[in-house]
Protein backbone atom coordinates (compact mmCIF):
# COMPACT_ATOMS: atom_id res chain seq x y z
CA UNK A 1 0.00 0.00 0.00
CA UNK A 2 0.75 3.41 -0.22
CA UNK A 3 1.99 6.79 1.66
CA UNK A 4 5.32 8.05 2.04
CA UNK A 5 7.00 8.70 5.35
CA UNK A 6 9.50 11.81 4.62
CA UNK A 7 12.04 11.29 7.42
CA UNK A 8 13.45 14.90 7.45
CA UNK A 9 14.76 14.37 10.99
CA UNK A 10 16.64 12.01 13.06
CA UNK A 11 13.66 11.94 15.61
CA UNK A 12 12.93 13.89 18.95
CA UNK A 13 13.25 12.80 22.01
CA UNK A 14 16.04 10.06 22.16
CA UNK A 15 17.34 10.92 25.18
CA UNK A 16 13.75 11.02 26.53
CA UNK A 17 12.81 7.97 29.60
CA UNK A 18 10.37 5.92 27.15
CA UNK A 19 7.51 6.56 29.82
CA UNK A 20 7.16 9.67 28.21
CA UNK A 21 4.57 9.12 25.88
CA UNK A 22 2.75 12.13 24.53
CA UNK A 23 4.96 12.43 21.87
CA UNK A 24 3.85 8.78 20.77
CA UNK A 25 0.33 9.47 21.07
CA UNK A 26 0.38 12.95 19.06
CA UNK A 27 2.44 11.44 16.28
CA UNK A 28 0.25 8.51 16.40
CA UNK A 29 -2.86 10.88 15.98
CA UNK A 30 -1.44 12.03 12.67
CA UNK A 31 -1.27 8.35 11.50
CA UNK A 32 -5.31 9.24 11.20
CA UNK A 33 -4.26 10.40 7.31
CA UNK A 34 -3.76 7.13 6.50
CA UNK A 35 -7.79 6.32 6.98
CA UNK A 36 -8.51 8.79 3.94
CA UNK A 37 -6.55 7.01 1.53
CA UNK A 38 -7.59 3.89 2.68
CA UNK A 39 -11.33 4.61 2.88
CA UNK A 40 -10.79 5.79 -0.42
CA UNK A 41 -9.62 2.47 -2.27
CA UNK A 42 -11.82 0.30 -0.44
CA UNK A 43 -14.74 2.56 -2.02
CA UNK A 44 -14.28 2.43 -4.97
CA UNK A 45 -13.67 -1.27 -4.87
CA UNK A 46 -17.32 -1.63 -3.74
CA UNK A 47 -19.18 0.72 -5.42
CA UNK A 48 -18.42 -0.38 -8.73
CA UNK A 49 -19.68 -3.37 -8.16
CA UNK A 50 -23.04 -1.85 -6.91
CA UNK A 51 -25.90 -2.12 -9.12
CA UNK A 52 -27.30 1.19 -9.02
CA UNK A 53 -23.74 2.79 -9.24
CA UNK A 54 -23.52 0.68 -12.66
CA UNK A 55 -26.96 1.43 -13.69
CA UNK A 56 -25.99 5.54 -13.34
CA UNK A 57 -22.83 5.32 -15.00
CA UNK A 58 -22.75 2.51 -17.16
CA UNK A 59 -24.60 1.21 -19.98
CA UNK A 60 -27.08 -1.75 -20.91
CA UNK A 61 -25.44 -4.46 -22.83
CA UNK A 62 -27.25 -7.97 -21.71
CA UNK A 63 -24.48 -10.09 -23.68
CA UNK A 64 -21.34 -8.21 -21.91
CA UNK A 65 -22.75 -8.06 -18.72
CA UNK A 66 -24.44 -10.92 -17.22
CA UNK A 67 -24.92 -9.37 -13.20
CA UNK A 68 -27.18 -6.09 -12.18
CA UNK A 69 -29.56 -6.44 -15.01
CA UNK A 70 -27.63 -6.47 -18.01
CA UNK A 71 -25.71 -3.30 -17.11
CA UNK A 72 -21.56 -2.60 -16.83
CA UNK A 73 -18.90 -0.61 -17.54
CA UNK A 74 -16.00 -1.28 -20.02
CA UNK A 75 -12.57 -2.09 -19.08
CA UNK A 76 -11.30 1.31 -20.31
CA UNK A 77 -13.92 3.63 -17.70
CA UNK A 78 -13.45 0.71 -15.11
CA UNK A 79 -9.22 1.16 -15.58
CA UNK A 80 -10.07 5.45 -15.65
CA UNK A 81 -11.96 5.50 -12.70
CA UNK A 82 -9.72 3.24 -10.21
CA UNK A 83 -6.41 4.49 -11.31
CA UNK A 84 -7.10 8.26 -12.18
CA UNK A 85 -6.77 8.80 -7.85
CA UNK A 86 -3.77 7.55 -8.14
CA UNK A 87 -2.60 9.94 -11.03
CA UNK A 88 -3.48 12.73 -8.92
CA UNK A 89 -1.96 11.89 -6.16
CA UNK A 90 1.59 11.09 -7.91
CA UNK A 91 1.27 15.55 -8.55
CA UNK A 92 -0.08 15.62 -4.95
CA UNK A 93 3.03 13.68 -3.15
CA UNK A 94 5.24 16.41 -5.57
CA UNK A 95 3.89 19.14 -4.20
CA UNK A 96 4.04 17.79 -0.75
CA UNK A 97 7.01 18.86 -0.01
CA UNK A 98 6.88 22.79 -1.29
CA UNK A 99 3.63 23.07 0.32
CA UNK A 100 5.27 21.61 4.03
CA UNK A 101 8.08 24.43 3.96
CA UNK A 102 5.83 26.99 3.26
CA UNK A 103 2.78 26.00 5.50
CA UNK A 104 4.21 24.31 8.00
CA UNK A 105 3.49 20.76 8.62
CA UNK A 106 0.31 21.26 10.34
CA UNK A 107 -1.33 23.10 8.43
CA UNK A 108 -0.35 21.57 5.03
CA UNK A 109 -2.22 18.60 6.45
CA UNK A 110 -5.36 20.86 7.07
CA UNK A 111 -5.04 21.95 3.33
CA UNK A 112 -4.83 18.86 2.02
CA UNK A 113 -8.34 17.77 3.87
CA UNK A 114 -10.08 20.63 2.06
CA UNK A 115 -8.95 19.59 -1.60
CA UNK A 116 -9.80 16.70 -0.24
CA UNK A 117 -13.15 17.67 0.66
CA UNK A 118 -13.75 19.19 -2.91
CA UNK A 119 -13.10 16.16 -4.61
CA UNK A 120 -15.60 14.05 -1.92
CA UNK A 121 -17.91 16.29 -2.98
CA UNK A 122 -17.30 16.14 -6.48
CA UNK A 123 -17.90 12.56 -6.57
CA UNK A 124 -21.08 12.58 -4.42
CA UNK A 125 -23.22 14.87 -6.43
CA UNK A 126 -22.13 13.62 -9.64
CA UNK A 127 -24.61 11.71 -11.97
CA UNK A 128 -22.24 11.17 -15.21
CA UNK A 129 -18.52 9.62 -15.41
CA UNK A 130 -16.51 13.00 -16.62
CA UNK A 131 -17.58 14.72 -13.25
CA UNK A 132 -17.00 11.92 -11.38
CA UNK A 133 -13.07 11.10 -12.76
CA UNK A 134 -12.77 14.87 -11.96
CA UNK A 135 -13.78 14.70 -8.30
CA UNK A 136 -11.45 11.18 -8.36
CA UNK A 137 -8.78 13.64 -9.71
CA UNK A 138 -9.03 16.22 -6.64
CA UNK A 139 -9.61 13.83 -3.80
CA UNK A 140 -6.29 11.76 -5.46
CA UNK A 141 -4.33 15.56 -4.58
CA UNK A 142 -5.59 15.90 -1.07
CA UNK A 143 -4.32 12.19 -0.62
CA UNK A 144 -0.77 12.78 -2.21
CA UNK A 145 0.01 15.70 0.10
CA UNK A 146 -1.22 14.05 3.12
CA UNK A 147 0.80 10.39 2.07
CA UNK A 148 3.60 13.24 1.95
CA UNK A 149 3.19 15.12 4.85
CA UNK A 150 1.56 13.42 7.78
CA UNK A 151 4.73 10.85 7.97
CA UNK A 152 6.80 13.80 7.47
CA UNK A 153 5.72 15.27 10.44
CA UNK A 154 5.86 11.59 12.28
CA UNK A 155 9.52 10.88 11.76
CA UNK A 156 10.43 14.27 12.93
CA UNK A 157 8.00 14.44 16.32
CA UNK A 158 8.23 10.75 16.80
CA UNK A 159 10.04 9.46 19.59
CA UNK A 160 13.70 8.42 18.49
CA UNK A 161 13.34 4.90 20.02
CA UNK A 162 10.17 3.97 18.62
CA UNK A 163 10.45 6.00 15.24
CA UNK A 164 9.53 2.84 12.86
CA UNK A 165 6.68 1.63 14.85
CA UNK A 166 5.06 5.27 14.68
CA UNK A 167 5.55 5.40 11.22
CA UNK A 168 4.13 2.14 10.31
CA UNK A 169 0.65 3.36 12.03
CA UNK A 170 0.30 5.04 8.89
CA UNK A 171 0.29 1.86 7.63
CA UNK A 172 -1.87 0.50 9.63
CA UNK A 173 -4.29 3.49 9.46
CA UNK A 174 -4.98 2.74 5.63
CA UNK A 175 -5.93 -0.95 6.31
CA UNK A 176 -8.18 0.38 8.88
CA UNK A 177 -9.56 2.36 6.39
CA UNK A 178 -9.77 -0.28 3.58
CA UNK A 179 -11.80 -2.47 6.35
CA UNK A 180 -14.00 0.87 7.26
CA UNK A 181 -15.08 1.20 3.17
CA UNK A 182 -15.53 -2.88 3.15
CA UNK A 183 -17.99 -2.89 6.13
CA UNK A 184 -20.14 -0.16 4.97
CA UNK A 185 -20.08 -0.51 0.85
CA UNK A 186 -21.67 -4.41 2.56
CA UNK A 187 -23.52 -2.46 4.54
CA UNK A 188 -25.19 -0.28 1.73
CA UNK A 189 -24.74 -2.61 -1.58
CA UNK A 190 -28.27 -3.70 -1.25
CA UNK A 191 -29.91 -0.18 -1.65
CA UNK A 192 -31.90 0.10 -4.49
CA UNK A 193 -30.94 3.87 -5.29
CA UNK A 194 -28.24 6.43 -5.29
CA UNK A 195 -27.83 6.52 -1.60
CA UNK A 196 -26.39 2.51 -2.13
CA UNK A 197 -23.05 4.26 -3.22
CA UNK A 198 -23.51 7.91 -1.99
CA UNK A 199 -23.61 7.46 1.67
CA UNK A 200 -20.38 5.34 1.54
CA UNK A 201 -18.86 8.04 -0.47
CA UNK A 202 -19.65 11.12 1.80
CA UNK A 203 -18.56 9.62 4.87
CA UNK A 204 -15.19 10.72 4.03
CA UNK A 205 -16.06 14.15 4.98
CA UNK A 206 -16.23 13.18 8.26
CA UNK A 207 -12.52 11.23 8.15
CA UNK A 208 -10.95 14.44 6.70
CA UNK A 209 -12.75 16.49 9.61
CA UNK A 210 -11.81 14.49 12.07
CA UNK A 211 -7.94 14.52 10.78
CA UNK A 212 -8.26 18.15 10.10
CA UNK A 213 -9.91 19.15 13.39
CA UNK A 214 -7.27 17.04 15.54
CA UNK A 215 -4.44 18.76 13.34
CA UNK A 216 -5.28 21.86 14.50
CA UNK A 217 -4.55 20.60 18.59
CA UNK A 218 -1.19 19.16 18.05
CA UNK A 219 2.20 21.03 17.89
CA UNK A 220 4.03 22.44 15.12
CA UNK A 221 6.93 20.19 14.17
CA UNK A 222 9.59 21.57 16.16
CA UNK A 223 12.59 21.21 13.49
CA UNK A 224 9.60 23.28 10.89
CA UNK A 225 9.77 25.93 13.87
CA UNK A 226 13.45 26.54 14.03
CA UNK A 227 14.07 26.12 10.19
CA UNK A 228 11.78 29.23 10.39
CA UNK A 229 13.49 30.83 12.74
CA UNK A 230 11.00 30.57 15.70
CA UNK A 231 12.85 29.24 18.45
CA UNK A 232 10.26 29.87 20.87
CA UNK A 233 7.54 28.29 19.33
CA UNK A 234 9.80 25.35 18.93
CA UNK A 235 10.48 25.44 22.64
CA UNK A 236 6.67 25.32 23.35
CA UNK A 237 6.49 22.56 20.75
CA UNK A 238 9.02 20.32 21.93
CA UNK A 239 8.12 20.51 25.67
CA UNK A 240 4.34 19.32 24.74
CA UNK A 241 6.05 16.42 22.82
CA UNK A 242 8.04 15.32 25.59
CA UNK A 243 6.22 16.45 28.65
CA UNK A 244 9.15 18.38 29.57
CA UNK A 245 8.91 21.70 31.22
CA UNK A 246 10.28 24.35 28.57
CA UNK A 247 13.28 25.04 30.51
CA UNK A 248 13.75 22.00 31.09
CA UNK A 249 17.80 20.61 29.92
CA UNK A 250 16.67 17.95 27.97
CA UNK A 251 14.60 20.42 25.83
CA UNK A 252 17.21 22.57 25.03
CA UNK A 253 19.32 19.91 24.15
CA UNK A 254 16.97 18.19 21.77
CA UNK A 255 16.72 22.13 20.33
CA UNK A 256 20.52 22.39 20.17
CA UNK A 257 20.57 19.14 18.66
CA UNK A 258 17.99 20.56 15.67
CA UNK A 259 20.24 23.25 15.49
CA UNK A 260 23.31 22.15 14.94
CA UNK A 261 21.63 19.81 12.15
CA UNK A 262 20.24 22.65 10.32
CA UNK A 263 23.27 24.44 10.29
CA UNK A 264 25.32 21.57 9.12
CA UNK A 265 22.30 21.11 6.33
CA UNK A 266 23.06 24.75 5.43
CA UNK A 267 26.55 24.34 5.10
CA UNK A 268 25.77 21.73 1.98
CA UNK A 269 24.15 24.69 0.08
CA UNK A 270 21.34 24.14 -2.04
CA UNK A 271 21.16 20.39 -4.32
CA UNK A 272 19.03 19.85 -7.21
CA UNK A 273 17.39 16.78 -8.41
CA UNK A 274 20.03 15.63 -10.25
CA UNK A 275 22.08 15.27 -7.07
CA UNK A 276 19.97 12.43 -5.77
CA UNK A 277 21.46 10.38 -8.83
CA UNK A 278 25.16 11.45 -8.23
CA UNK A 279 27.81 8.50 -7.27
CA UNK A 280 30.55 8.35 -4.79
CA UNK A 281 31.57 7.20 -1.65
CA UNK A 282 28.37 8.29 0.02
CA UNK A 283 26.64 5.94 -2.29
CA UNK A 284 23.54 8.57 -3.05
CA UNK A 285 22.52 7.30 -6.30
CA UNK A 286 22.10 3.91 -5.17
CA UNK A 287 20.06 4.60 -2.18
CA UNK A 288 17.96 7.14 -4.34
CA UNK A 289 17.53 4.14 -7.07
CA UNK A 290 16.48 1.49 -3.77
CA UNK A 291 13.93 3.62 -2.68
CA UNK A 292 12.14 4.35 -6.17
CA UNK A 293 12.33 0.23 -6.73
CA UNK A 294 11.32 -0.33 -3.40
CA UNK A 295 8.13 1.66 -3.18
CA UNK A 296 7.90 0.11 -7.40
CA UNK A 297 8.12 -3.74 -6.08
CA UNK A 298 5.87 -2.55 -3.07
CA UNK A 299 3.06 -2.21 -5.85
CA UNK A 300 3.96 -4.88 -7.58
CA UNK A 301 3.37 -7.26 -5.30
CA UNK A 302 -0.23 -7.34 -6.45
CA UNK A 303 -1.65 -6.17 -2.99
CA UNK A 304 -3.57 -3.45 -4.54
CA UNK A 305 -5.18 -5.71 -7.11
CA UNK A 306 -7.04 -7.08 -4.29
CA UNK A 307 -8.11 -4.09 -2.89
CA UNK A 308 -8.84 -2.38 -5.87
CA UNK A 309 -10.91 -4.98 -7.72
CA UNK A 310 -11.40 -7.94 -5.21
CA UNK A 311 -14.75 -7.57 -5.12
CA UNK A 312 -15.62 -7.86 -8.83
CA UNK A 313 -12.74 -10.70 -8.90
CA UNK A 314 -14.42 -12.82 -6.36
CA UNK A 315 -17.92 -12.01 -8.20
CA UNK A 316 -16.34 -13.69 -11.31
CA UNK A 317 -14.59 -16.57 -9.45
CA UNK A 318 -18.15 -17.96 -8.41
CA UNK A 319 -17.91 -16.53 -4.75
CA UNK A 320 -21.56 -16.00 -4.14
CA UNK A 321 -21.11 -13.17 -1.01
CA UNK A 322 -18.54 -11.17 -2.36
CA UNK A 323 -18.86 -8.38 -0.38
CA UNK A 324 -18.56 -10.70 2.90
CA UNK A 325 -14.87 -12.00 1.66
CA UNK A 326 -14.12 -8.09 1.16
CA UNK A 327 -14.49 -7.65 5.05
CA UNK A 328 -13.02 -10.70 5.68
CA UNK A 329 -9.58 -9.99 3.35
CA UNK A 330 -9.84 -6.31 5.50
CA UNK A 331 -10.22 -7.73 8.65
CA UNK A 332 -6.91 -10.12 7.70
CA UNK A 333 -5.15 -6.80 6.72
CA UNK A 334 -5.81 -4.56 9.71
CA UNK A 335 -4.90 -7.12 12.53
CA UNK A 336 -1.90 -8.48 10.56
CA UNK A 337 0.02 -5.30 10.05
CA UNK A 338 0.08 -5.16 13.75
CA UNK A 339 2.64 -7.92 14.28
CA UNK A 340 4.54 -5.56 11.87
CA UNK A 341 4.51 -2.52 13.86
CA UNK A 342 6.13 -4.64 16.71
CA UNK A 343 8.78 -6.95 14.21
CA UNK A 344 10.05 -3.92 12.72
CA UNK A 345 11.75 -3.28 16.12
CA UNK A 346 12.26 -6.34 16.76
CA UNK A 347 13.45 -8.23 14.05
CA UNK A 348 14.49 -5.56 11.98
CA UNK A 349 13.48 -4.57 8.35
CA UNK A 350 15.96 -6.86 6.03
CA UNK A 351 14.81 -10.17 7.65
CA UNK A 352 10.65 -9.17 8.13
CA UNK A 353 11.03 -7.91 4.16
CA UNK A 354 12.67 -11.24 3.38
CA UNK A 355 10.32 -13.67 4.92
CA UNK A 356 7.26 -11.33 3.81
CA UNK A 357 8.54 -11.92 -0.17
CA UNK A 358 9.34 -15.81 0.39
CA UNK A 359 5.52 -15.49 1.68
CA UNK A 360 3.52 -14.04 -0.22
CA UNK A 361 5.47 -15.67 -3.31
CA UNK A 362 4.45 -19.10 -2.11
CA UNK A 363 0.68 -17.95 -1.26
CA UNK A 364 0.60 -16.38 -5.06
CA UNK A 365 1.93 -19.30 -6.93
CA UNK A 366 -0.42 -21.79 -4.98
CA UNK A 367 -3.74 -19.38 -5.74
CA UNK A 368 -2.68 -19.48 -9.86
CA UNK A 369 -2.83 -22.94 -9.70
CA UNK A 370 -5.89 -23.38 -7.72
CA UNK A 371 -7.87 -21.39 -9.85
CA UNK A 372 -6.29 -22.90 -13.06
CA UNK A 373 -7.57 -26.19 -11.94
CA UNK A 374 -10.19 -26.13 -9.84
CA UNK A 375 -14.09 -25.05 -11.00
CA UNK A 376 -15.45 -22.51 -10.17
CA UNK A 377 -18.71 -24.35 -8.83
CA UNK A 378 -16.05 -26.15 -6.52
CA UNK A 379 -16.84 -25.20 -3.22
CA UNK A 380 -14.24 -26.70 -1.58
CA UNK A 381 -12.00 -25.42 -3.86
CA UNK A 382 -12.96 -21.48 -3.72
CA UNK A 383 -12.43 -21.98 0.06
CA UNK A 384 -8.59 -22.74 -0.53
CA UNK A 385 -8.78 -19.71 -2.67
CA UNK A 386 -9.69 -17.58 -0.57
CA UNK A 387 -7.89 -19.00 2.76
CA UNK A 388 -4.76 -18.52 0.39
CA UNK A 389 -5.75 -14.76 -0.50
CA UNK A 390 -5.89 -14.05 2.85
CA UNK A 391 -2.27 -15.95 3.73
CA UNK A 392 -1.11 -13.84 1.36
CA UNK A 393 -2.09 -10.72 2.69
CA UNK A 394 -1.09 -11.28 6.09
CA UNK A 395 2.36 -11.80 4.82
CA UNK A 396 2.01 -8.39 2.89
CA UNK A 397 0.41 -6.62 5.93
CA UNK A 398 3.18 -7.58 8.80
CA UNK A 399 6.39 -7.07 6.67
CA UNK A 400 5.97 -5.20 3.11
CA UNK A 401 3.50 -2.99 3.82
CA UNK A 402 4.45 -1.26 6.66
CA UNK A 403 8.13 -1.94 6.73
CA UNK A 404 8.82 -0.69 3.37
CA UNK A 405 7.73 2.89 4.71
CA UNK A 406 10.13 2.95 7.27
CA UNK A 407 13.12 1.66 5.46
CA UNK A 408 12.88 4.85 2.67
CA UNK A 409 12.32 6.72 5.47
CA UNK A 410 15.66 5.87 6.68
CA UNK A 411 18.24 5.66 3.79
CA UNK A 412 18.57 8.87 2.42
CA UNK A 413 21.66 11.32 3.51
CA UNK A 414 19.82 14.46 5.19
CA UNK A 415 21.30 16.90 2.17
CA UNK A 416 19.11 15.48 -0.36
CA UNK A 417 16.76 13.54 1.96
CA UNK A 418 13.26 15.28 0.97
CA UNK A 419 14.08 15.61 -2.70
CA UNK A 420 14.74 11.93 -2.56
CA UNK A 421 11.79 10.32 -0.79
CA UNK A 422 9.34 12.95 -2.95
CA UNK A 423 10.79 10.71 -5.58
CA UNK A 424 10.36 7.53 -3.78
CA UNK A 425 6.76 8.46 -3.36
CA UNK A 426 6.01 9.95 -6.50
CA UNK A 427 7.39 5.85 -7.45
CA UNK A 428 4.76 4.78 -5.35
CA UNK A 429 1.97 6.39 -6.67
CA UNK A 430 3.22 6.13 -10.38
CA UNK A 431 3.25 2.54 -9.85
CA UNK A 432 -0.30 2.54 -8.11
CA UNK A 433 -1.65 4.17 -11.39
CA UNK A 434 0.07 2.11 -13.97
CA UNK A 435 -1.32 -1.14 -11.88
CA UNK A 436 -4.62 0.34 -11.50
CA UNK A 437 -5.34 0.67 -14.81
CA UNK A 438 -3.63 -2.42 -16.44
CA UNK A 439 -5.11 -4.59 -13.98
CA UNK A 440 -8.78 -4.54 -16.09
CA UNK A 441 -7.46 -5.41 -19.19
CA UNK A 442 -5.49 -8.47 -18.05
CA UNK A 443 -7.71 -9.86 -16.04
CA UNK A 444 -11.51 -9.21 -17.72
CA UNK A 445 -12.56 -11.24 -21.19
CA UNK A 446 -13.90 -9.84 -24.10
CA UNK A 447 -12.07 -8.00 -26.99
CA UNK A 448 -9.14 -6.10 -26.16
CA UNK A 449 -8.42 -7.99 -23.18
CA UNK A 450 -5.97 -10.41 -22.01
CA UNK A 451 -8.55 -12.32 -19.93
CA UNK A 452 -6.18 -13.80 -17.28
CA UNK A 453 -8.70 -13.82 -14.74
CA UNK A 454 -7.09 -15.99 -11.79
CA UNK A 455 -4.14 -16.74 -14.13
CA UNK A 456 -2.80 -12.91 -13.24
CA UNK A 457 -1.28 -14.54 -10.18
CA UNK A 458 1.40 -16.28 -11.66
CA UNK A 459 2.36 -12.35 -12.52
CA UNK A 460 1.79 -11.59 -9.32
CA UNK A 461 4.09 -14.84 -7.95
CA UNK A 462 6.78 -13.81 -10.34
CA UNK A 463 7.13 -9.99 -9.31
CA UNK A 464 7.42 -11.70 -5.57
CA UNK A 465 9.99 -13.63 -6.56
CA UNK A 466 11.91 -10.42 -7.79
CA UNK A 467 10.82 -8.95 -4.82
CA UNK A 468 13.16 -11.40 -2.53
CA UNK A 469 16.08 -10.71 -4.78
CA UNK A 470 15.90 -7.31 -4.56
CA UNK A 471 15.46 -7.11 -0.89
CA UNK A 472 18.67 -9.37 -0.27
CA UNK A 473 20.92 -7.27 -3.11
CA UNK A 474 19.60 -4.00 -1.96
CA UNK A 475 18.11 -3.40 1.37
CA UNK A 476 20.21 -3.01 4.56
CA UNK A 477 19.61 -3.78 8.04
CA UNK A 478 18.78 -0.55 9.90
CA UNK A 479 17.09 -1.48 13.08
CA UNK A 480 18.37 0.48 16.05
CA UNK A 481 20.33 3.00 14.05
CA UNK A 482 20.17 6.34 14.15
CA UNK A 483 19.93 7.95 10.72
CA UNK A 484 23.53 9.65 10.75
CA UNK A 485 24.41 5.66 11.48
CA UNK A 486 22.57 4.55 8.50
CA UNK A 487 24.67 7.17 6.29
CA UNK A 488 28.21 5.40 7.82
CA UNK A 489 27.16 2.05 7.51
CA UNK A 490 26.39 2.75 3.65
CA UNK A 491 29.72 4.76 3.58
CA UNK A 492 31.55 1.29 4.58
CA UNK A 493 29.79 -1.65 3.94
CA UNK A 494 26.63 -3.48 1.64
CA UNK A 495 23.39 -4.22 2.26
CA UNK A 496 24.61 -7.95 1.73
CA UNK A 497 26.99 -7.57 5.02
CA UNK A 498 24.92 -4.69 6.76
CA UNK A 499 23.71 -6.94 9.40
CA UNK A 500 27.14 -7.91 11.18
CA UNK A 501 28.73 -4.59 10.80
CA UNK A 502 25.25 -2.94 12.07
CA UNK A 503 26.17 -4.99 15.01
CA UNK A 504 29.44 -3.45 15.32
CA UNK A 505 27.96 0.28 14.77
CA UNK A 506 25.78 -0.17 18.03
CA UNK A 507 28.09 -2.43 20.26
CA UNK A 508 31.17 0.30 19.54
CA UNK A 509 28.78 3.32 20.40
CA UNK A 510 29.96 5.05 16.73
CA UNK A 511 28.63 8.66 16.12
CA UNK A 512 29.50 11.16 13.39
CA UNK A 513 29.66 14.22 15.84
CA UNK A 514 32.28 12.11 17.75
CA UNK A 515 34.47 10.77 14.86
CA UNK A 516 34.15 14.60 12.87
CA UNK A 517 36.09 15.65 16.28
CA UNK A 518 38.52 13.08 16.19
CA UNK A 519 38.91 14.00 12.51
CA UNK A 520 39.23 17.74 13.18
CA UNK A 521 36.34 18.14 10.53
CA UNK A 522 34.01 15.88 8.98
CA UNK A 523 35.99 15.17 5.37
CA UNK A 524 37.39 11.61 7.14
CA UNK A 525 34.59 11.16 9.34
CA UNK A 526 33.78 8.29 7.74
CA UNK A 527 36.79 6.61 7.19
CA UNK A 528 38.01 6.55 10.44
CA UNK A 529 34.79 4.70 11.08
CA UNK A 530 35.79 2.01 9.89
CA UNK A 531 38.89 1.83 11.58
CA UNK A 532 36.81 2.32 14.93
CA UNK A 533 34.29 -0.10 14.20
Amino acid sequence: MVGGPVATGAGIGANAPKSKLAGVLMTSFAAFGGILYGYDTGVISGIQAMCDWLHTFGHYDPSAYNLCGGYGITSSTQSLVVSILSAGTFFGALLGAPIADHLGRKYGVISACLVFCIGVAMQTGSTSIPLFVVGRVFAGLGVGIISTLVPMYQSECAPKWIRGAVVSAYQWAITIGLLLASVINNATSERANHSAWRIPISIQFIWALILSVGMTFLPESPRWLIKRGRDADAAKAMSRLTSLDINDPEVETELADIRENLRAEEALGEHSYADCFRGGSNKIGFRTLTGIFLQAWQQLTGINFIFYYGTTFFQNSGIRNAFLISVATNVVNVFMTLPGMWGVERFGRRRLLLVGAIGMTICEFLVAIVGVTVSVDNAAGQKVLIAFVCIYIAFFASTWGPIAWVVVGEIYPLAVRAKAMSLATASNWLWNFGIGYATPYLVNSGPGNADLGVKVFFVWGSTCACCIIFTYFCIPETKGLSLEQVDILYQNTTPIRSVAYRKELIANDVHPSDLAHEKGGSGQVYEHSEEKV
